[in-house]
């Protein structure tokens, strides 16, 4: 399969990403606000996350090279930091103030969906960011992995809250993303500064 080829369903597995993400920030923070759940605040914040991170994918993807791909990798980095502060910060609020969230169906609903959509969209990005050695691609990929992985845990949050009243497995939930997130921030960042490093090296061959 040719590169031409594999840039058009990475592109299309952005969109699809992008598209999905749109709507569910609408629907997640509605959600968020009415249940008064850190998870789903949580959760909405790193679906702004990922849209962000896909649309650095897609301009990458239009302009490949290697000043454009350490420039992403680093948006992407930064992109996790502020996620793992916001959840961090969220999280204290609400321990510190003991808001309780209450059950939200419609929030179970959609983010049951997002969990396994973000799991089929990460085995594309994985398998056409191989296909196409791209970094940036297989970077973005995981953070969709990690928006399953966060879909999952809020899940079990909304739904022992739900069942047994456990208020503090919605807060506890939210902190899956931050081991997560900081684990591929620094990944991000690293092969940002190895594509620095690899851009410097060929300046001083040529």
């Amino acid at each position: 399969m040719n590169n031409t080829i594999l840039i058009k369903r990475g592109l299309l597995l952005e969109y699809l990403t992008l598209s999905w993400n749109v709507v569910g920030v609408v629907i997640v923070i509605v959600a968020a606000i009415a249940a008064r759940s850190v998870a789903l605040a949580g959760f909405g914040l790193d679906s702004l996350i990922e849209i962000f991170a896909s649309v650095v994918v897609v301009w990458q993807l239009t302009g490949v090279n290697q000043q454009r791909e350490r420039q992403a990798l680093r948006f992407i980095g930064i992109a996790f930091i502020a996620l793992v502060i916001y959840i961090l910060a969220q999280l204290l609020y609400t321990l510190l103030t003991g808001t309780h969230a209450v059950t939200s169906m419609g929030g179970i609903a959609w983010i049951t969906a997002t969990f396994i959509a973000m799991l089929l969209l990460a085995f594309g990005k994985r398998m056409t960011g191989q296909q196409l050695q791209n970094e940036v691609l297989l970077t973005e990929g995981r953070v969709t992995l990690i928006d399953a992985y966060l879909a999952g845990a809020v899940l079990v949050g909304l739904v022992l809250n739900a069942l047994f009243g456990w208020w503090w497995a919605d807060p506890l939930a939210s902190l899956v993303i931050v081991y997560y997130g900081i684990r591929e921030a620094f990944h991000a960042l690293r092969e940002s500064a190895q594509s620095g490093e690899q851009s410097l090296i060929q300046g001083k061959e040529h």
